[in-house]
Parts: C-alpha cells; structure tokens; sequence
C-alpha cells in the first residue's frame, strides 16, 4: 500500500496594521460600517481579537485607521489629476469627483470621515494640494479661506444630505405623505411632486451625481467670478 503523500499547509499570513486595515474595510463593503467590530474582524483574519491590538490601540483607533486608509486612497487617485494653473477649475472639479469615485465604492465612508474628530495626516495633506492648487491659479489668501468653507465635505466627492438611504421613504409612501401634508407644505408638495428620487448611485437620498455636480458647479462658477473681480478692480 502506497504511503498517501504528506499535504503541507499554507504558511500563515502574519498580521500587520495594514493587513488588519484593509480586513476592516473589506468587512465595511460587506455589511455596513456598523458590522466592523474587533471580534469580527479578527474571524475575517483567522485571527484571535486580542491579536489585533498589537496592531491597532482600541476600536476608535481602528475607525481612524480605516478613515485614514480612504483618503490615502484618494490622494493616490486625485494626485493623478493635473493641468496647468489657468484650468484651475477643470483640475479641481476632476479631482473631487475622482474623489468620489472613491466613496461611492466606499458608500459607508462619508458617515466615518464625518465622525473623525481631528483631521488625519491624509485628510492634510489632501486639502494642502487643494488649497496649493487654488493659491497657484492666483487665489488670494483670503478668497482661498471662503473656497474651502464654501466647498466643505464635498471636496472629498460627498455632501451631508437631510436624509440617507436607509430612511429614506419609497415613491408610494412619498405620494401618501405628499397627499397629508400639501395644504401645510404647498411649495414641499410642489417641488417633490414635480421631481424623481433615484438613489441607485448615491451617497444619500437627493445626493445623485447630477445633483452633486450641479452643486459644485454653482460653486466653482461662483468663485471664478470672485477670483476675476479680485484680480481686475477696476472693471
């Protein structure tokens, strides 16, 4: 009888901290944000949960990991994105919706940036080549301050939208509600009827590409307006 030959096994994959983040952010594109906790993500690794904090402090530590490992990815994509100083516009609009492209494969991302306390090295970094880009185009100091207030969250190819997906209403429960409230909320009832909700490529409710880019938009024209008034006084 012939001797059964011996089948090794496959040599384990040791832990690292970036092997336990991108573990955490394969299990947030599985089941939700919320799914992420230490016990699972330590069977997701074939892991013990106590293994885990040699490489990542406490849970907040790992969210802010996690958040952190998103806008490396953005800046990765948006440092991509280049033109020359009089094309500020076209550069800086690519560049956010480069971004976007990034969360809208990370739906859950938004709610986790927006969570972070302080701003993480990438998220500096990624707002220093934004503010470099307008300085360059020829920003002043002070109307670069107002742009990056004005485009908040959406720099990063999100806005925070009144309500999300998972409480968002359907199209027969909008006509009821819409039929209940139209005597008290006319101009409400005007704008909604006259209007389609389709979330299948959002990051909120209302928040579909056309409507975020019809909004950055607006924002961009508005300050290539200022920008030429601040350089040419006189006109």
């Amino acid at each position: 009888m012939k001797a059964q030959p011996e089948t090794k096994e496959e040599p384990r994959v040791p832990l690292s901290r970036e092997r336990v983040l991108h573990a955490a952010v394969a299990l947030a594109d599985e089941a939700g944000i919320e799914s992420l906790t230490m016990r699972r993500l330590a069977d997701k690794l074939v892991s013990e949960a106590m293994s885990l904090y040699y490489h990542v402090e406490n849970k907040e530590a790992l969210l802010d990991g996690v958040a952190d490992l998103i806008l490396g990815e953005i800046i990765h994509v948006t440092s991509k994105v280049e033109g020359p100083a009089d094309q500020w516009k076209t550069t800086l609009r690519s560049k956010v919706l480069a971004a976007r492209e990034i969360l809208l494969r990370h739906p859950w991302a938004p709610q986790l940036i927006q969570s972070r306390t302080n701003m993480s090295p990438s998220s500096m970094r990624y707002f220093d080549s934004l503010i470099g880009l307008l300085l360059d185009a020829g920003f002043s100091i002070d109307l670069t301050h107002h742009a990056m207030h004005a485009l908040g969250s959406r720099a990063l190819g999100f806005t925070q939208e009144m309500y999300d997906d998972s409480t968002a209403p359907d199209e027969e429960t909008i006509a009821m509600l819409l039929e209940q409230v139209a005597d008290e909320y006319p101009h409400i009832a005007t704008m909604v009827k006259g209007i389609t909700h389709d979330a299948e490529t959002t990051l909120g409710w209302c928040d579909d590409q056309i409507e975020f880019e019809f909004g950055l938009d607006l924002i961009l024209d508005g300050l290539e307006r200022r920008r030429e008034k601040k350089r040419s006084p006189g006109r």
